[in-house]
């Protein structure tokens, strides 16, 4: 078990220790210190926002979040994976269209506009077309920018965007807490930083699953192939994708996150994972459904008796099991997630396992794991182009 809420299984490999870190380390002071980004995850940060705003915003039934990246990833995980909680709409402009649909453009969306820079191009341009005179709030670094100014120029209100935020780690601050608690929920359930990095169990799990997946790396597996076998999680791993690729993405090296929806791609990717080349490693992911449909059994399908008033739960889940025992007598990498609970806490314990994760890594391959040099290099092209 990882935590209470969350069965974890590592990696059965010969593991070499790359990392030997002391349980002084994981003191939450300490981590603080050394990196400042995670007093986004602590249940101590402090908010640009406050319960007034919530309050005069959730007067508003319908929101659209417009942002690249991390500006919408963290928040698009949130509502995808509670759906079933949350009573708000929310729409996500997260790129950059020819044309929007009549959902997209819905004048009634209070607009909440994000973009750490303030100069996101296709931020802006978005927001050329969407903006509401009196339906906006922008979350932006306090310095003069593009959107900053039109802020200012509407009146609209600005929540500040910690300028030592970057983007893909910002699910826990203002860019992903302030649409949670707009969605109906409670930021500080997301927050178990403080109680996790204090558990011997979670700390031995994270520091055993990083080596694993280092002396993996050291083998030229370099493609980290995620079987998600619960759709409403797939915008979490959109996010997680973001947060190992940008992070590790450096000086010839890296980790290559993939996507695979399961059980669905047993019927197209997985003879490629079973028989095909040996540089991936993988994740299984699967989340225990309380609520669930159940087969029917009829005259026609009588052979499958077997498959009688079986939750489509129960057959997921044996689908998972059969595909890990074939993985293991294939010799294929992998670990395993078992969701018990589709909680706030959950999902809070998701985003801080994979965040120290990655920034454990990149310390050990030694890249910077907080910024993305490369991806300047196309918005300066860009612009040329443009200009």
């Amino acid at each position: 078990m990882l935590t209470s809420r969350i069965k974890f299984t590592n990696f059965q490999i010969i593991k070499k220790n790359k990392i030997s870190l002391s349980r002084s380390f994981f003191q939450p002071n300490n981590l603080l210190s050394k990196f400042p980004i995670l007093k986004t995850l602590s249940s101590n940060y402090k908010y640009s926002f406050n319960k007034k705003i919530i309050k005069r915003l959730n007067r508003y039934s319908t929101f659209r979040l417009i942002g690249m990246g991390g500006s919408t990833l963290g928040a698009e995980a949130i509502y995808q994976f509670l759906q079933n909680k949350t009573k708000k709409k929310f729409i996500f402009i997260n790129n950059l269209k020819p044309i929007l649909s009549k959902n997209e453009k819905n004048k009634k969306a209070c607009n909440i506009i994000i973009s750490k820079s303030g100069n996101t191009l296709e931020t802006i341009s978005n927001s050329s077309l969407l903006i509401n005179k009196n339906k906006n709030v922008f979350i932006t670094e306090n310095k003069s920018s593009n959107l900053f100014k039109l802020a200012n120029e509407l009146k609209s209100e600005v929540i500040e965007h910690k300028n030592y935020v970057g983007g893909r780690y910002s699910v826990l601050s203002e860019v992903g807490m302030l649409p949670a608690e707009l969605m109906g929920f409670k930021e500080k359930k997301f927050k178990r930083f403080n109680k996790l990095v204090k558990s011997k169990n979670f700390v031995s799990n994270l520091i055993t699953n990083v080596n694993s997946i280092l002396t993996l790396v050291k083998q030229k597996k370099f493609n980290s192939i995620i079987l998600n076998y619960d759709e409403n999680s797939d915008n979490l791993f959109k996010w997680y994708q973001q947060l190992v690729a940008e992070s590790l993405g450096k000086k010839s090296k890296g980790i290559l996150p993939i996507i695979s929806t399961m059980p669905k791609d047993n019927h197209s990717l997985m003879q490629l994972y079973l028989d095909g080349p040996k540089n991936n490693f993988y994740t299984f992911f699967s989340v225990n459904e309380k609520k669930t449909e159940t087969f029917k059994l009829n005259k026609t399908l009588n052979a499958l008796k077997y498959l009688n008033n079986k939750s489509f739960t129960e057959i997921i889940r044996a689908q998972k099991k059969a595909t890990e025992i074939v993985f293991k007598k294939e010799k294929l990498p992998f670990r395993s997630f078992e969701i018990k609970d589709r909680s706030e806490e959950t999902l809070g314990e998701l985003f801080s396992f994979f965040i120290l994760e990655t920034i454990l890594l990149g310390t050990a391959l030694k890249v910077n794991p907080f910024d993305q040099p490369s991806v300047e290099l196309i918005k300066k092209e860009t612009k040329k182009i443009l200009s």
